[in-house]
């Protein structure tokens, strides 16, 4: 005969020999005096659909017809606690892949190791329990159609439960990007702004060669050589490191479309300007990134043909020599909320060319843009985020 259940609050009681059968043998539930054992309503419902438990008294008016199965109860759990549904999928799930679990709260066990509020489950270790065992996974639960906050997401593994209750699992750490890339650019360059980018006529080889900076404006059979042409981005972090001087601007505001000479403006001011002309204000969170990346020796080319902001290389010797890129980089502000349709088509898509995908947060950008143009990308706050499936 299988022991019943009692509604009392938001958890459900079971006495009896329930410490041994459930809490010590198999890691539901927490303790209470002798051996009974309270249950969260997600794992009380875990036990009465495997029929380990042979009802669940609710109290109150509903109780006058006895104890409630699974259906009933479900339904009951699902009108008094929030996204009861989507958490219940995930704890039989994680269940049946043979992981303990814990709620993240307390006073369940699981409480004392969650991080955050966010988290609604911790899975321990294979095998172990959640009296000794070490955490495997703090479990955040949405559904298809939530948001999900990037700040402090990293250290979770995120389910997501979409429209037809299949669960696709995301592991999230934080982790800045570091690379290899030994070159200096030289401090005498000069190019001209053109309406969305800026041409150096006689780029040093190395800037492309060794650097991987810009692109070569033609081909190798060509009359013209030395010629690279940067993009906005990359031109405004050199101008910003004193490296780059612009001998024209095409198109400045007042100008009529006109050529002007830019010797006695600010390159850095010139091209950010422009950027922001062009971009709006999330040109300026790209280049604190971008900025970000080249001084930790990695080196960031554009992400366009992926949906990214940027690829980046790790180790770049010659561009003959080129390896494959090993990030995708997607700049988002410091307060985005995922859409868990956009973070797995971003997530999907980098592991298709074998790339990891990394978010950086930032501030910069909005009430920033009309900060010194040099200053404020350098000293942006940034939260490096990795995001990969996950299979437990």
């Amino acid at each position: 005969m299988q022991p019943t259940g009692h509604l009392r609050g938001d958890a459900v009681r079971v006495g009896g020999d329930a410490r041994q059968r459930f809490y010590d043998a198999r890691g539901y539930g927490r303790p209470l005096d002798g051996n009974e054992i309270a249950l969260s309503r997600v794992e009380a419902a875990h036990l009465l659909f495997r029929g380990d438990l042979s009802g669940i008294e609710l109290g109150g008016e509903a109780s006058d017809d006895g104890p409630v199965g699974f259906e009933r109860f479900f339904v009951a759990s699902a009108a008094a606690a929030d996204r009861f549904a989507v958490r219940f999928l995930v704890y039989s799930d994680l269940r049946d892949r043979g992981f303990y679990l814990s709620p993240a709260r307390d006073p369940w066990p699981g409480g004392r190791d969650a991080e955050s509020g966010a988290v609604d489950f911790v899975a321990y270790e294979r095998g172990e329990t959640p009296d000794t065992g070490n955490v495997k996974y703090p479990i955040q639960v949405v559904g298809e159609r939530e948001s999900v906050a990037a700040a402090e997401l990293a250290g979770r593994t995120l389910a997501v439960v979409d429209e037809e209750s299949d669960i696709t699992y995301f592991a999230a750490e934080a982790g800045a990007i570091d690379g290899a890339t030994d070159y200096e650019p030289p401090a005498d360059l000069r190019g001209v702004l053109l309406a969305d980018r800026v041409v150096v006529w006689d780029a040093p080889e190395g800037l492309y060669e060794r650097g991987f900076y810009g692109r070569p404006l033609t081909g190798r059979a060509a009359d013209v050589e030395g010629a690279l042409q940067l993009s906005l981005v990359e031109a405004a972090s050199l101008a910003a490191d004193g490296r780059l001087s612009l001998s024209a601007s095409v198109g400045d505001a007042g100008n009529d479309g006109g050529v002007a000479d830019a010797d006695s403006g600010d390159a850095a001011a010139r091209v950010v300007a422009r950027g922001r002309d062009v971009e709006g204000e999330r040109f300026d969170r790209r280049l604190a990134i971008y900025k970000r990346l080249r001084a930790a020796d990695a080196v960031p080319k554009t992400g366009f043909k992926f949906g990214a902001d940027f690829r980046t290389y790790l180790d770049v010797e010659t561009v003959d020599d080129l390896p494959h890129s090993e990030h995708l980089v997607r700049v988002v502000e410091a307060d985005h909320g995922f859409s868990p349709r956009e973070l797995s088509l971003d997530v999907r898509l980098a592991g298709g060319v074998r790339k990891e995908m990394v978010f950086a947060l930032t501030a910069v950008g909005g009430d920033h843009s009309g900060d010194d143009a040099a200053d404020a990308p350098i000293g942006a706050d940034v939260e490096w985020l990795s995001v990969d499936r996950l299979t437990p």
